[in-house]
């Protein structure tokens, strides 16, 4: 079919590879130093990485091409976000104590930790003390590791940047696991309301009867309610 798709002025190309990194539908791909357009069935013809470049090497043509493809799009994207994301992967982490007598060490005991990404049904759940906290609060109180995450599957996340409702999955994470006890680790401001809303509301609708505690921390790092 005849459709419009960029093209690329290799000569003009410098190799920086913004352009790559702009086109979402991954139809872009850096070839020995150059941008090439791998795929044309990738390629919506929307330009975003026009703009992008800056030598001008990129450009519109009307010419025979394989139509858009979305489905194919969505699928790559879908299996790169479950092969290559580093953060995606799922891993339980073990800490050496005795490294070296000054060292500070962390207390994260699995990955990933934020509410959005954790899988439900994650092993390191079962027999678990949950620890539910907003982003801020390790920033804020400097014993975060020590005094609340030892021990604890640590899940973050703060619901004035997070355009969710993480009562539904924090329910799933709890109504599934052996969850033996929640703690709430929020920041004193009202927005971490939000947090401690959700953590109840999952307790409650799970069914279960389960110890937990909210624990807020001040601006200034210190423990205000406990």
């Amino acid at each position: 079919m005849i459709r419009r798709i960029i093209k690329i002025d290799e000569e003009k190309c410098n190799g920086c590879g913004v352009c790559a990194k702009a086109c979402h539908e991954g139809a872009i791909e850096m070839i020995d130093g150059k941008a090439k357009l791998m795929r044309e069935d990738y390629c919506d013809g929307l330009g975003d990485c026009l703009p992008e470049c800056p030598t001008n090497a990129i450009s519109f043509e009307e010419r025979e091409a394989l139509e858009y493809n979305e489905s194919a799009v969505l699928a790559a994207k879908e299996k790169n976000n479950h092969t290559s994301c580093l953060g995606m992967q799922t891993r339980k982490i073990v800490h050496n104590e005795k490294e070296t007598v000054k060292a500070v060490v962390s207390h994260l005991n699995q990955w990933p930790c934020q509410i959005k990404l954790v899988p439900v049904n994650a092993p390191y759940f079962n027999g678990a003390k949950l620890l539910i906290a907003a982003d801020c609060t390790a920033y804020a109180y400097a014993n975060t590791h020590s005094d609340y995450m030892k021990d604890r599957v640590t899940l973050i996340g703060c619901p004035k940047l997070d355009d969710v409702d993480y009562s539904k999955k924090l329910t799933e994470i709890i109504k599934n696991n052996d969850i033996k006890s929640v703690t709430v680790l929020r920041m004193e401001v009202p927005c971490c309301g939000g947090l401690e809303v959700a953590a109840k509301k999952a307790i409650q609708s799970s069914g279960k009867f389960i110890p937990w505690q909210i624990v807020t921390v001040s601006i200034d790092g210190k423990i205000i309610d406990n």
